[in-house]
Parts: structure tokens; C-alpha cells; sequence
């Protein structure tokens, strides 16, 4: 039996975009992003559990609702992450980790979950291979993986500019009650992108500090948007038939996550939000619902 010491354990919720700006494109062809972004709790089925044993070579072992889903080749987002920490740790004592994932958020469904895996796999394998780097180096390598990498590492309430490495923490905001809704269809964000018009918007309006319930906070969203959601939803219009569906329901606002396909609706309170769920989850059994706390 291994050593406690080389066995890690760590968990990838959910990530929520309230707001996303596109608010430039880059000469390399990378977009500039201005969101703010909230992480769900760790209830039944609102995350992804992630294991790591030291191993002489790196492996990846995928299971879980959604594991048949996710390629097992190099491109796989949670080996890209463990290579490329290797690459910053060259001297670490373990030389590679066998990876037990138990996938159980959807794939290509806007809410983070394949970066959040990334992000999980940066925290624990700097810990298992006792690379010692700083957040702000971790933050360094998840940016060249992708936007939502950088976010996944810090899992709370903030705010990303650039293209996902400028971070702010937004400790005062408050739980949110909300409900997901994946319509089943995943959504490719390169061609969501590609079909997005603009490309020069404007950034997200300061986040006040007074915020101080739901009702305020979806006051404020209010004078924000999501500039993928109507390209996204150009590319699967079942987004659509999910965000009609969450605005039947009591829920303050209602807006797609991310490049899609995930929706959300929030809600004035917990119960609200779990009966809301238990309505959508009863009349679409085909799409995966799920009702959270998010901050």
C-alpha cells in the first residue's frame, strides 16, 4: 500500500458565468473576456471527484455518468495540465501519477467542467510532486490551457478579464440559490466564437459591495449580458428551449452560462429553486437538472 503522502484527492464543481463581455480579439486570434463568474457546492451529481496516486508514468482513468464521453488521449484537458506542471517541475521526486476521474458534469456545456478538472489536477499534482509553485505561477500555466482554467483554480465568486488570467475575488457577494438546466446538446466553443458579430464590447460594470441578496445581484446583471448566448444559441437552438423554459419558472433572471449549452435561472431562495428544479427535471426527463447554491 502507498504512502498517504502520495495520494491526493480533490473535487471540480461547476462554474457559472453571470456575465460575460467579449471586449477585444488579440493579434494571435485569442478573445479578450471581462466576466464574472460563481461556483455550485459539491451536491449529488454538481461535481467531478478527481484522485491521484504517484506513479512512474502519467495515466488517466475515466468513469462516472459522463466518462464515456471524454477523450483519453494526449488532448485530454486534465493530462494537458499534469504535462505541462511537469514541465515547471522538472525536479520533482514522483515522476508521474495515475489519475482516477469520476465525471459527473457534462461535457462542452458551458460550465467549466473539463477546466475545472484542469484546475484540480494543477492544485493537487503541485501538492503530490511537491512543486511548491504560487498561485499566481498556477494561475500562469492554467491560462495557456484555457480561460476558464485560471477561474477553476480560485472555485469562488470573481471577476476574470483578459483572456481568463486577470483575477479578482468578489468575497462579498452573496450564495446565490440557482437552478442548471443542459438541454443534452453539447456546444463546440470554437464554433461559437466563429459565429460570434462583435467582438469589441464593452466591459462589466463595477461590481458593487452592497450587494446584498438575490435580488440585487440579478438588479445589477441587469445592465450586464452574455455576448456568446445568441451566437451559441445560433449553433443549438435547444439552448433556447431550455432558457423558455427556466423563464416559466419563478426565477429572477434567466441567461446561458459560458459559450453554452448550460442555462441557469436564479432564484429568490433555496426551496424556490429546488421546486423549480424538481418542475423542469419532471416535464424535459431527457435534460440534466439541477438545483445549487452558487458563490
Amino acid at each position: 500500500m502507498r504512502p498517504a503522502s502520495e495520494a491526493v484527492a480533490r473535487q471540480a464543481c461547476a462554474k457559472i458565468n453571470l456575465a460575460l463581455h467579449v471586449t477585444g480579439r488579440r493579434a494571435d486570434g485569442y478573445h479578450l473576456l471581462d466576466t464574472l463568474a460563481v461556483f455550485t457546492g459539491l451536491g449529488e451529481g454538481m461535481g467531478d471527484a478527481l484522485r491521484f496516486v504517484s506513479a512512474d508514468e502519467l495515466s488517466l482513468h475515466v468513469t462516472g455518468r459522463f466518462g464515456a464521453e471524454i477523450p483519453r488521449g494526449p488532448d485530454n484537458l486534465v493530462l494537458r495540465a499534469a504535462r505541462a506542471l511537469a514541465e515547471r517541475c522538472p525536479d520533482r521526486p514522483i515522476r508521474g501519477a495515475d489519475i482516477f476521474l469520476d465525471k459527473e458534469l457534462p461535457a462542452g456545456a458551458g460550465i467549466g467542467g473539463g477546466s475545472c478538472d484542469a484546475a484540480a489536477t494543477l492544485l493537487a499534482l503541485n501538492d503530490l510532486w511537491h512543486c511548491r509553485l504560487d498561485m499566481k505561477s498556477l494561475v500562469e500555466i492554467g491560462a495557456g490551457l484555457g480561460a476558464d482554467v485560471p477561474m477553476g483554480l480560485f472555485a469562488s465568486a470573481l471577476r476574470a478579464r483578459g483572456i481568463g488570467e486577470e483575477i479578482s475575488l468578489l468575497p462579498f457577494l452573496p450564495a446565490l440559490p440557482v437552478v442548471l438546466v443542459w438541454p443534452g446538446r453539447p456546444v463546440s466553443t470554437a464554433k461559437v466564437f466563429a459565429a460570434l458579430c462583435r467582438h469589441d464590447g464593452d466591459p462589466v460594470p463595477p461590481v458593487p459591495e452592497r450587494l446584498a441578496d438575490p435580488a440585487a445581484v440579478t438588479a445589477y446583471l441587469g445592465a450586464t449580458r452574455n455576448d456568446l448566448q445568441d451566437a451559441a444559441i445560433a449553433t443549438e437552438p435547444a439552448i433556447e428551449q431550455a432558457l423558455q423554459a427556466l423563464a416559466q419558472t419563478p426565477a429572477l433572471m434567466v441567461r446561458m452560462s459560458g459559450s453554452g449549452s448550460t442555462c441557469f435561472g436564479i432564484y429568490d431562495d433555496a426551496q424556490t429553486a429546488e421546486t423549480a428544479a424538481e418542475a423542469l427535471a419532471e416535464a424535459h426527463p431527457e435534460w440534466w437538472v439541477r438545483a445549487a447554491l452558487a458563490g
